[in-house]
């Protein structure tokens, strides 16, 4: 079994589109605004980005801006932190070495995932 698809719910999906392609540097795949989606490449898993309409349910709209825990693997954490910062986006926090090896930097996107 592998991971094929990881999803991410958003309010405003042309800001999220702008920041998952232009911010992070993932490749758009496809996109239709009208059933309010877009699917980028992020390597051996598409990364799905779904709208979450203002009238939808309650239930709907908590899975907007909750902590969502993708990891993205880059040959260097450092570079990607500080090329990441130049394109404008803000970090909750900085590379930091963890106790079980590898090094973490968080961020969040407009709709706080």
């Amino acid at each position: 079994m592998n991971l094929n698809t990881a999803r991410v719910f958003v309010r405003d999906l042309a800001a999220a589109r702008r920041f998952y392609a232009e911010g992070l540097g993932l490749a758009l795949r496809a996109h239709d605004v009208a059933r309010g989606y877009c699917v980028f490449d992020a390597g051996n898993v598409e990364l799905v980005v779904e709208a979450v309409p203002a009238d939808a349910p309650a239930e709907d709209q908590a899975l907007v801006g909750r902590f969502t825990g993708l990891s993205f693997l880059v040959p260097s954490v450092h570079v990607a932190h500080q090329d990441m910062v130049r394109r404008g986006i803000a970090f909750t926090a900085a590379p930091e070495r963890q106790f079980w090896g590898g090094t973490l930097a968080t961020f969040r996107d407009p709709d706080g995932n």
